[in-house]
């Protein structure tokens, strides 16, 4: 069953088209990577979810209730961390932590202790002294300790250190294996790429492509870096191949799933002393289908 679905989501503000027919589904269990540049869409989209906005068009969805009309009946399964964290400056971290889960008709448990523990957050400061990756854990600490279906996480990890975000993804690999969804607006392409299980790339409020990292990375083909005993001739008039740099003899290039085999064949002629073959990462797969889109028809 899809916990989350939006259908031709358009979103004008005057004669602006910030979101133009936006098509998103998440499954139960799955934790879904929403990824784009800032101003690409991606805030917009989460904040008509949760019925901050109202969608000019099409229909958004969650739990099968309309996220406009049912907004209230859906917040009690939804928890949320907004790309920009502000909280009450006179106020501790823990004050605001009790708040939110008091409002969520809640109470304070072991939970709440761990989460604080593991994001080694300090929850007696006023938040008029935390940095911006302290109040990133505030908000991240009150969402985790819901017990919520849906977590929508607007750049969830902005401001935090690598270790920090290290505790992020280890625990929604944890929440994602007791069934719950997680839908993830990010840009940060490494996040997204351990923890996401499908992906969708917004480009200027469009969707321009969506599936998981398996069957995006198919779209791509494979990253290969060769060396050989005489120079390759004709690599770069091959089907199937692009992208080809030659430094002090060692030859990179990306090169087509399909046309692998034949690409190989090619290359053993000339003597092959080394090579490296990978997946193209998430960063390279983004620029292509930016490429893509920004240059139809051309380099990519």
């Amino acid at each position: 069953m899809a916990m989350l679905k939006t259908t031709g989501l358009t979103k004008m503000f005057g004669d602006f088209k910030a979101l133009d027919g936006v098509d998103l589904e998440v499954e139960a269990g799955e934790v879904f990577g929403f990824i784009g540049p800032n101003g690409s869409g991606k805030s917009t989209t989460l904040r008509v979810l949760l019925g901050i906005l109202q969608a000019t068009e099409g229909k958004a969805e969650i739990f099968g209730l309309d996220a406009w009309k049912d907004a209230v009946e859906i917040h009690k399964r939804v928890a949320y961390v907004p790309g920009d964290v502000n909280l009450w400056p006179n106020l501790t971290g823990g004050e605001v932590i009790d708040l939110f889960i008091k409002l969520r008709g809640g109470k304070p448990d072991g939970k709440r202790e761990e989460l604080i523990r593991r994001f080694d957050l300090d929850p007696r400061k006023k938040c008029r002294a935390y940095s911006k990756g302290n109040r990133q854990k505030v908000a991240l600490v009150a969402a985790l300790c819901m017990d919520a279906d849906l977590y929508i996480l607007d750049e969830p990890t902005s401001g935090l250190d690598p270790l920090m975000e290290r505790v992020f993804q280890d625990y929604i690999m944890e929440v994602k294996a007791k069934g719950k969804s997680v839908l993830l607006s990010s840009h940060i392409l490494s996040e997204v790429e351990k923890i996401c299980d499908k992906v969708a790339i917004i480009q200027q409020g469009k969707i321009i492509e969506t599936g998981t990292l398996k069957e995006l990375r198919h779209l791509t083909g494979t990253i290969v870096q060769v060396e050989t005993k005489v120079p390759i001739a004709g690599l770069r008039e091959l089907k199937g191949v692009s992208g080809v740099t030659d430094e002090d003899g060692a030859v990179s290039f990306q090169a087509d799933t399909e046309e692998l085999d034949a690409i190989m064949r090619h290359i053993s002629a000339f003597g092959i002393t080394r090579m490296d073959s990978s997946p193209p990462t998430l960063e390279e797969l983004f620029i292509r289908h930016y490429e893509k889109v920004d240059h139809p028809g051309g380099g990519g």
